[in-house]
């Protein structure tokens, strides 16, 4: 099993590059612009563009490649800003992000993640999830957008790092109930501890580990705004 220190440099670049590569395409997505937003699809897109927390992506990123994940799984229903984030921590590990998704994937949307400089890190697979995530063992770090109705099966089928590894679920709102009693480890027992953090709505972060007094230590990233000057500073488990 992979043992995955903490670096505190691989956690700060991924958080910025995530912020300017979020912040480009976002850029771009405006009514009078020729992006990717112009499909069939437009509407779908957009949303998944639009309604992210400020910070949470920047915060996966960060926590994906401070911890050194190699192999990183995203289930959704359609590129977004996480997947940006995701594909920014995997290039910084030198590890992938295998981006599952139910429906055929927009070539706009690969052009964004062509064009975000991220394609040797991002691959894309598309079909059943449920089927798809059998494919994927001793996984690092994963996100799963919990939109999806089956999301609670989705999260037992996953099979994770037990060495240390981190789960995390988005968009656990409403009437969605809590990670917590849904997560499993596929033939293997190690302590699980989950962590609600507050960066954004409805995301829950649960750490996987052997060694829960390793994984009760917390680590601190810096985000300054370099036009306001402003210092944030964003605690996450270590």
């Amino acid at each position: 099993m992979r043992m995955m220190e903490w670096s505190a440099a691989s956690a700060t670049n991924a958080y910025f590059d995530t912020l300017k590569l979020v912040s480009n395409v976002s850029n771009v997505l405006t009514p009078n612009s020729y992006s990717f937003l112009l499909c069939n699809d437009c509407g779908r897109q957009c949303g998944s563009w639009k309604t992210q927390e400020p910070g949470s992506n920047e915060f996966v990123s960060a926590l994906a490649a401070g911890m050194n994940a190699k192999l990183i799984v995203e289930v959704t229903s359609t590129v977004s800003p996480s997947t940006i984030a995701l594909g920014a921590a995997a290039k910084q590990t030198g590890g992938k992000l295998v981006c599952i998704l139910s429906q055929p994937v927009l070539d706009e949307s690969k052009k964004v993640i062509r064009d975000s400089g991220l394609k040797d890190s991002v691959e894309f697979k598309t079909g059943n999830p449920s089927e798809l995530l059998s494919n994927y063992e001793n996984i690092d770090f994963s996100l799963v957008d919990c939109k999806n109705d089956e999301y609670t099966r989705l999260l037992k089928l996953l099979d994770v790092n037990a060495r240390k590894s981190v789960v995390v679920a988005n968009n656990l709102v409403g009437e969605r109930k809590e990670l917590e009693g849904h997560l499993g480890v596929k033939g293997k027992r190690v302590p699980v501890r989950s962590t609600k953090n507050s960066i954004g709505k409805g995301m829950e972060v649960t750490m996987i580990g052997k060694n829960t007094e390793e994984s009760g230590k917390s680590k601190w990233v810096v985000k300054v705004d370099e036009q306001s000057g402003e210092e944030h500073i964003f605690r996450v488990p270590g």
